[in-house]
C-alpha cells in the first residue's frame, strides 16, 4: 500500500531540516582527516592551467563532481531543484535526483522532473530509486521513471539502517540482489549502486563485482547519518531515537570503502560521498580511486541560502580542487586519479 501523500511530503521535508542538524553529521568519521596529498614545491605547471574535466559513465564532463541525492515530491522541493539543477548544468555537475519513488503510484509526480528537463535539456540527470522498492517491482516500472527524467543513468540506493530505523519504513530487502542483477541486465540506462552513509565493506563489493553494475558510490560513514535523521525525527523520548542512539556512528567510512574497492579491484567506476566537505577532500578521494565525487549538504545549506551563495560554494570547491591537483605538482585530475604516490598516511 502507498504512503498518504501528507504523510509521505511531511517525512521529505523533515528531511531537509535534520540533514542540516549538526547532531545528525558523524562528522570526522569519514577517515579523510589520515589521509595528506604530499606537497609539491616545484610543480612544473601554471595554475591557469589545470585541468579539473573528468569522464564517467562513458562521457567527458567539465568536473567530476555530483550534486547527491537530496530531496524531492513535495512543493518545497521543487524550486530547490530547479535552482540546483540551474547551477549543475551552468558549472557542468551531475545532479541526481531525490527518491523517484512516489512516482510508482502516483504520475503527477513526474511534473516536477518535466519542468527541471525542459528549462535545462543540456543537464546529466541521475534517477533514483531504493533497492527495496525494485524487488517488487518490473523493468518497466524503472524504465518510466528514467524517461520521465530523461536520465543518463539510475541510482538504485541501499539504505537498510534507515529503513529500519524510520517508523515509516520498509525494511524488506529480501530479493534484491536478485532484482539489482536483473535491472543491470535489462534497463537501458546504467546502474549505479550507492549506500546513503553506512559504506560498503569488501564482502558486499565482492558481491556486486558479480553484476553489471555501471559505478558503485560508496557513500561512507562520515557525512550525513540517515539513521541519526530517523531518531532526530521521531523526537528524543521515541523508541526511534533511542535506536539511533545506538547506531550512530554505525557504518563504513568513506576511507575505508575506497580501500575496499581498491582491494576488491571492481570493474565498475568507483564513486565517492559520504562527509565529501570540500575541494581537498575530493582531491583525497580522486587519488585513491574515485571518478566521482557526490556533495549533499554543503551544497543543500548554499541553495538554500540564495542562488549566488551556491554559484560561490561550488566555484570554491572547483578551485579547492585545482590548487590541490596544482600544490601536487600535477596538471589534471586524469593525472590524480588513483595515483598512490601522492597520498601519504597518518595512523594507518
Amino acid at each position: 500500500m502507498s504512503e498518504p501523500t501528507e504523510q509521505f511530503e511531511s517525512r521529505k521535508r523533515d528531511h531537509i531540516v535534520q540533514a542540516l542538524a549538526g547532531r545528525n553529521q558523524a562528522s570526522g568519521l569519514t577517515g579523510f582527516e589520515q589521509v595528506r596529498l604530499i606537497h609539491e614545491a616545484l610543480p612544473e605547471v601554471n595554475f591557469s592551467d589545470i585541468k579539473i574535466d573528468a569522464a564517467s559513465l562513458g562521457e567527458s564532463r567539465k568536473t567530476p563532481f555530483l550534486v547527491s541525492s537530496m530531496t524531492a515530491g513535495h512543493v518545497d522541493a521543487i524550486d530547490l531543484n530547479l535552482r540546483l539543477a540551474k547551477a549543475c548544468e551552468k558549472r557542468g555537475w551531475l545532479f541526481a535526483v531525490g527518491s523517484q519513488r512516489r512516482e510508482l503510484n502516483d504520475s503527477a509526480a513526474a511534473d516536477e522532473w518535466r519542468q527541471i528537463r525542459a528549462a535545462h535539456p543540456d543537464l546529466s540527470i541521475l534517477g533514483n530509486i531504493g533497492i527495496s522498492q525494485i524487488a517488487k517491482i518490473s523493468t518497466s516500472d524503472v524504465e518510466r521513471l528514467v524517461e520521465s527524467l530523461g536520465a543518463s543513468a539510475m541510482i538504485v540506493h541501499c539504505n537498510p539502517l534507515q529503513e529500519v530505523i524510520q517508523e515509516e519504513g520498509t525494511p524488506n530487502f529480501e530479493g534484491s540482489f536478485e532484482a539489482l542483477n536483473r535491472l543491470c541486465e535489462e534497463l537501458s540506462v546504467p546502474v549505479v549502486v550507492k549506500e546513503t552513509g553506512c559504506g560498503f565493506s569488501e564482502p558486499t563489493l565482492y558481491r556486486l563485482k558479480r553484476l553489471k553494475i555501471a559505478a558503485i558510490d560508496v557513500a561512507g560513514l562520515g557525512g550525513t547519518h540517515w539513521g541519526r535523521i530517523e531518531g532526530s525525527r521521531s523526537g528524543e523520548e521515541s523508541f526511534a531515537y533511542q535506536l539511533s542512539e545506538t547506531f550512530k556512528d554505525w557504518g563504513v567510512s568513506t576511507v575505508e570503502s575506497l580501500l575496499n574497492a581498491k582491494s576488491t579491484a571492481m570493474d565498475s567506476e568507483v564513486w565517492a560521498s559520504g562527509g565529501v566537505r570540500s575541494g581537498l577532500d575530493a582531491a583525497k578521494a580522486i587519488a585513491m580511486g574515485a571518478k566521482v565525487v557526490g556533495m549533499a549538504t554543503p551544497i543543500l545549506r548554499a541553495a538554500l541560502e540564495s542562488e549566488q551563495a551556491l554559484e560561490l560554494c561550488m566555484q570554491r570547491i572547483e578551485t579547492e580542487l585545482k590548487i590541490a591537483v596544482f600544490c601536487t605538482g600535477l596538471k589534471s585530475v586524469a593525472e590524480l586519479h588513483n595515483n598512490d604516490e601522492v597520498l601519504q598516511w597518518e595512523n594507518h
